[in-house]
């Protein structure tokens, strides 16, 4: 069993401009040449605004006289622009894509673009990005039309079906990572009430934090340091090694296990998975991949973690509450290991043997 097509999986919520300006997302190519050579200044940036409850990263597709070359990652917060081409821009077509950090377990949505292209674990840049060579895998991106705005630059946003304005957003993912740090925030809604100041104090007091950290332009960096570090509460993994691990949960609620993943754990990070409700047990199963997503061995051995418990994964993204007949249902039988919840917060370290 591997996991390496989960590594790859990308999504957008939807590329778009403002309410107000939302059809011009949607001009059909002509229109997009046409918009780029007239209407932007010469000395125009590029830059890719956020309404999203997650701090995503965004790759970029250029398409000019049939070369398509590809760049990434840039990490964009909730309510925030990044500037992603200074200067002139000379394109045919401008494309998109975008990834949630590993914070956040797995992708929740899958990217709805319909031009493949490659991109790279780390920052990258490729001059040839149709054919896809070793370290770099396809991902899916989508076409946009960015708008000029009042100070001559360019600007697409990236926004969910909540439809969130930029304070709507960066409360949502002020939530979010609540949630995943194992605090009551929810629902994740964007709208800001006791339950949610409640969870943010008992979060900050308990990290260390002052709430002037939130005012600070790094706080989600902040934030998500804190999310990922060991929990007094809730299941945490934590990726001691130097490769990327995926991970995946079970729970038993006494009626049925469900089974899911994969959940990306980077080198030298902690996560929360999410698990709702208080199961009656939990299982863990992880494994090492490398650069092009295959299982890492240690001497012919595949480095994972897990233990005698047989249920059911697959390599893509899953979640299943069946764990019979894993093989009959294209799924593969997988070993997890039980997890003591005993004294209310377990961390699992994957460590090199």
């Amino acid at each position: 069993m591997t996991a390496r097509n989960h590594l790859t999986a990308s999504w957008p919520g939807k590329w778009r401009t403002s309410r107000s300006l939302r059809k011009s997302t949607l001009l059909a190519l002509p229109v997009i040449v046409s918009f780029l050579a007239s209407s932007a200044p010469a000395s125009a940036d590029l830059k890719i605004c956020s309404r999203m409850s997650y701090v995503v990263e965004a790759a970029i597709g250029i398409d000019e006289k049939a070369a398509t070359a590809t760049r990434g990652w840039f990490r964009i917060d909730p309510a925030a622009c990044r500037v992603v081409v200074q200067g002139t821009l000379s394109a045919d077509r401008i494309l998109l894509n975008a990834r949630a950090l590993g914070v956040y377990g797995a992708s929740p949505l899958p990217q709805n673009g319909t031009d493949t292209l490659c991109v790279a674990s780390g920052n990258f840049v490729i001059a040839a990005a149709r054919e896809c060579r070793a370290g770099q895998t396809p991902a899916r991106f989508t076409q946009v039309t960015p708008t000029q705005t009042d100070d001559g630059n360019l600007v697409a946003y990236l926004a969910e079906d909540s439809e969130y304005d930029d304070e709507q957003a960066r409360l949502a993912a002020i939530q979010r990572l609540l949630v995943i740090a194992g605090y009551d925030a929810a629902p994740i809604d964007g709208v800001d009430g006791p339950k949610t100041q409640s969870a943010l104090a008992a979060f900050l007091k308990s990290r260390g934090l002052s709430p002037d950290v939130l005012q600070s332009p790094n706080f989600f960096t902040t934030m998500i340091d804190a999310v990922q570090s060991p929990s007094p509460t809730g299941l945490t993994w934590c990726n001691d090694t130097q490769y990327k691990v995926m991970a995946a949960v079970a729970t038993d609620d006494g009626k049925s296990v469900v089974s899911r993943g994969w959940y990306r754990v980077d080198p030298g990070k902690c996560l929360h998975p999410d698990v709702a409700g208080q199961p009656r047990q939990i299982y863990s199963f992880a494994e090492a991949v490398d650069a092009d997503n295959r299982t890492i061995k240690i001497n012919d051995k595949p480095l994972n973690w897990g233990g005698a418990k047989q249920l059911c994964t697959r390599e893509n993204k899953f979640e299943t509450n069946e764990q019979g007949d894993c093989a009959g249902r294209g799924f593969s039988a997988t070993g997890f290991t039980v997890v003591d919840m005993s004294s209310g917060g377990k961390t699992i370290r994957f460590a090199m043997p």
